[in-house]
């Protein structure tokens, strides 16, 4: 993919590339190929003369607590070398992304290169230590902001090939020998208040590369996009931005979405979500454009005339290298002229986002491991329909993949064709045929189950084209309860509350189906390839929404606790939104019945006055069991991690959102919601990996960094909101006793009249 700027009569043009890549926490290897791969295309497909490459690429981003051991470092080097060797670097700059063990320190750094010469190795100054991110646990952010270098002392396998010991290290950037100007900031800097790109831009820099390791988050890229946008429409300048892409190892997954900026206009931008591990795009720019630009803005002449007055005389902020050409190509008046390229953002919708981001994630989860798929029970609710949904729509992009390039190097088409156990020359005729080697699902039923969950499971699974079964787990049911029958001497025997049982009972009851239907999915992912002659296992699929997570409204032992959950930090608001979306998208109409069934957890009897139609739904509301809407949750959520809530700072914020309610009300709808959540928390600590897609994710594995612990009555907390209820209440009282004063007022003076 590239595109072209538009040039002036004489101008210096340059092409230039930037890729998303699919790199693998210590996978030095492969990560190598990878990058090779980008370079060679940039090179020789795109012709360009400048590759950027995303943030800590050599290693991978997500090696956490691998930053300890000097085995990293060590192989990161290998890599470099390797690459310098292969000639990954000839006649192309370069700039990488590898950590550096520097006096002791360990730096997230950029290193700069062309032909086998490592010109600066700049370190990141501006660390990402929010929300999923703990960069300073592993690095140190680089504070030496002046206009001088340190020496690095090279590993000695690095001497011969680049020619010294010692290359420049600090916050420098680079001159060639034709007056091009190249600057590194790596992605939080660009996110921070005082970004390195400004203080660039106004000492002259042309180009400024931002190798990112930036995960997927619903509504996030629009974000991204007017960060890189603005700063090149306030600045000038030409701003490339690498991502990776991919499962990176964890919960996370980077969505890619490469971009070429100039001026404030986007000329080039990769996709957000596909199954390609390399992406290269490029663009052609007229430097004299970006010059031109600036030089028209008199307040940039203002604030860079001030800068080189406020600078160091006697030092500069740009290692010169007279010897290193950018290869921009001095055209003549007859050389003719680019067209025109600007670019459109390409944004997603968030129904887009929910399904499409989860389906790469799961992709590279099975890719990278030896099952030969995966299984679900399905209930034909919304969120283990949302789950199989997104794996349908993997099947989807995987055929599509292969069905667009059919050659024997697709990685993709080898992948299936191993994950499946299929010939090497297989090619899918349809997604529903991916679909049968890869989903298994099974719909449990027990005595509880409605017919409207049965059917719609089976239509569903059909129109997929999942390896659907359909069991009743009754017989274990009564093999658990008289096992405990005959523990307790046949004294007691539970019951439902609607049978005359207590909630305790209730609640063991409806439990143990949950729990024995999570230990049937592991026998049938175990078993069921052995089943169908194939080797190998299922990953085992969870299906609870973020909301119910934050609630603690799961079992513990049952979805809560599959291998991979896929919807963990998703909504069910969104979740419903995206099924509908996918029923038009992909011709699964059974999916607008889904999302318009009540939410139900079919774990008690159902009423038999509850019908619909000829198929009977269940009467049990997930809502109703909960004492809160899911709309409600989804506030509730936000308000406590995004907005950092506690109860009485949430209470002042919806008394403003929620005047439609009273005072007493919304006090209590907070207090339900923070028992629930205190009470549940110890659940957290068990629940399944979650794909991350919502910044108010519960998950204390990563995100969510709370006590599982808790005094579930807030003494102090609940004791300030009653106290603002008492009060709030007597001023309306007052207020109600004012009016009707008034009232009385004036009904004696229109008497007196």
């Amino acid at each position: 993919m590239s595109t072209n700027l538009p040039a002036s009569s004489s101008s210096s043009l340059i092409t230039i590339s930037t890729c998303n890549l699919n790199q693998w926490a210590l996978d030095f290897s492969s990560n190598v190929e990878r990058i090779y791969q980008s370079c060679i295309i940039a090179k020789t497909q795109h012709k360009s003369t400048y590759r950027l490459g995303p943030e800590l690429e050599l290693c991978g981003y997500g090696c956490e607590d691998h930053y300890f051991e000097m085995d990293t470092f060590e192989h990161c080097w290998e890599s470099l070398l390797e690459l310098l060797e292969r000639g990954a670097t000839d006649g192309l700059l370069c700039d990488f992304g590898m950590p550096v063990l520097h006096h002791g320190v360990r730096y997230n750094c950029r290193v700069l290169c062309k032909d086998k010469k490592i010109l600066l190795i700049r370190p990141k100054s501006v660390l990402a230590d929010g929300g999923n991110y703990r960069e300073s646990r592993y690095f140190t952010a680089y504070q030496n902001s002046s206009n001088k270098h340190e020496d690095f002392l090279l590993p000695m396998a690095m001497w011969d090939i680049t020619g010294g010991h010692t290359v420049p290290f600090g916050m420098m950037s680079v001159e060639l020998s034709d007056g091009i100007r190249i600057g590194c900031e790596t992605c939080e800097e660009l996110w921070a208040p005082d970004s390195p790109h400004v203080k660039m831009a106004l000492q002259g820099v042309d180009i400024i590369g931002n190798g990112s390791g930036s995960h997927h988050e619903l509504r996030k890229l629009n974000a991204r996009l007017d960060l890189m946008i603005q700063a090149t429409r306030k600045c000038g300048g030409v701003y490339l931005y690498a991502n990776q892409r991919g499962c990176d190892g964890g919960r996370l997954y980077y969505d890619g979405c490469a971009m070429i900026v100039c001026n404030g206009e986007i000329l080039a931008q990769a996709d957000q979500f596909s199954l390609d591990d390399v992406q290269v795009i490029s663009a052609t720019v007229d430097l004299d454009d970006v010059r031109s630009y600036r030089a028209a803005l008199p307040s940039f002449g203002v604030q860079a005339s001030r800068l080189k007055l406020d600078a160091d005389i006697n030092s500069s902020p740009f290692l010169c290298y007279s010897d290193v050409f950018f290869n921009g190509n001095k055209r003549s008046d007859l050389t003719p002229v680019p067209t025109v390229g600007y670019a459109r953002p390409k944004l997603h919708t968030p129904e887009e986002e929910c399904c499409y981001g989860p389906a790469c994630w799961l992709w590279d989860f099975l890719r990278r491991t030896n099952a030969t798929g995966f299984f679900l029970p399905l209930s034909g609710g919304a969120d283990s329909s949302a789950v199989v949904t997104i794996v349908g729509a993997m099947c989807v992009m995987v055929t599509e993949s292969i069905q667009s390039n059919s050659s024997p190097s697709n990685t993709v088409a080898q992948d299936l064709r191993r994950i499946c156990q299929q010939s090497p020359s297989w090619i899918p005729g349809s997604s529903q045929e991916v679909a049968y080697h890869i989903i298994h699902t099974c719909y449990m039923a027990s005595s509880n189950s409605s017919a409207a969950t049965a059917s719609r499971a089976k239509r569903l699974a059909e129109q997929i084209g999942c390896y659907h079964l359909s069991i009743q787990i009754d017989p274990l049911l009564r093999a658990a309860l008289k096992v405990f029958h005959i523990a307790v001497n046949g004294a007691f025997t539970p019951k439902y509350a609607s049978e005359g049982g207590s909630n305790t009972q209730d609640v063991a009851l409806q439990n143990i189906q949950a729990r024995m239907r999570m230990v049937m999915s592991y026998m049938f992912a175990q078993l069921l390839p052995w089943t169908r002659n194939k080797k190998s296992f299922l990953l085992v699929l969870g299906a609870a929404n973020v909301d119910e997570g934050l609630r603690g409204y799961v079992t513990k032992y049952d979805c809560s606790s599959a291998d991979l959950n896929p919807i963990g930090a998703i909504s069910k608001l969104d979740l419903k939104n995206m099924l509908l979306w996918a029923s038009d998208r992909f011709k699964w109409s059974v999916l607008t019945d889904v999302a318009n069934a009540e939410p139900t957890a079919e774990l008690r009897p159902i009423s038999t006055s509850n019908t619909a139609g000829t198929l009977q739904e269940h009467s049990q509301s997930d809502e109703e069991d909960m004492g809160m809407t899911y709309q409600e949750l989804s506030v509730f959520g936000k308000l406590r991690k995004v907005a950092r809530c506690g109860p009485v700072s949430m209470m002042r914020k919806l008394l403003h959102t929620w005047n439609h309610l009273p005072p007493l009300e919304i006090s209590t709808k907070i207090k339900r919601f923070f028992y629930y959540y205190s009470s549940n928390r110890h659940k957290m600590c068990t629940i399944t990996p979650s794909y991350h897609a919502e910044n108010y994710s519960p998950d204390d594995n990563r995100f969510d960094l709370r006590p599982f612990l808790y005094n579930t009555s807030w003494t102090r907390q609940f004791s300030v909101m009653d106290n603002m209820v008492e009060q709030l209440e007597d001023k309306q009282r007052k207020n109600e006793l004012l009016t009707a004063n008034l009232e009385v007022e004036d009904e004696l003076r229109d008497k007196i009249d």
